[in-house]
């Protein structure tokens, strides 16, 4: 058996865009990484689009200007799909919901949830409060009533509402028929201490 050589892909790696995106995430110039890493700023440039491939030393530096391990750059992203027909169903309280988990288990910086709210459907009677920084709410179709110490407000369809996380509040579906609705809670709430 004859051996088979590696032979390089003709494609390189695309990391210029993972630089921008986080450079751009903090505030930074192109002409600041070019002074802090004494690079040229069109030598930046052309990195982040991809033009030229940097040595390991000047990468390194770019990195380092970042705060960003030079691993990272190299890492494959967890892009998941999760047809609804295998999304989990989940059970968040209250009744006549039938809820699924839409976004992966393990991914603990957003948690996302379709439910399908039965009439009059309800998070219950006493107020709630999400152990989350964020919860956005996305009526699909029907309508639903957000219930706040302060008062009510009504989503309709293609309505969307940002809270935060912990704001007591209940709800109920308002609708004749069933509403479809999307909840978004950033970070997932199990992800905090």
């Amino acid at each position: 058996m004859r051996p088979v050589h590696p032979v390089p892909a003709n494609e390189g790696l695309a990391i210029g865009a993972k630089l921008r995106s986080v450079r751009q995430a903090q505030g930074l110039t192109i002409a600041q990484i070019a002074e802090a890493a004494n690079l040229t700023k069109g030598y930046i440039s052309r990195i982040e689009r991809d033009e030229t491939s940097p040595s390991v030393s000047t990468l390194l530096s770019i990195c380092q200007v970042l705060s960003l391990t030079i691993g990272s750059l190299f890492e494959v992203p967890d892009n998941k799909v999760i047809p609804l027909h295998e999304a989990p169903f989940i059970n968040m309280g209250g009744s006549g919901a039938v809820e699924r988990l839409i976004s992966p288990r393990h991914e603990s910086r957003v948690q996302v949830l379709r439910s399908v709210l039965a009439p009059g459907a309800s998070g219950g009677d006493d107020f709630y409060a999400i152990n989350c920084d964020i919860e956005v709410i996305h009526v699909l179709d029907g309508r639903m009533d957000l219930l706040f110490p302060s008062g009510t407000v009504t989503l309709r369809a293609l309505d969307t509402m940002t809270l935060a996380g912990r704001e007591p509040h209940t709800w109920r579906n308002s609708n004749d028929g069933e509403s479809r609705v999307i909840w978004t809670l950033i970070p997932a709430p199990w992800s905090r201490a």
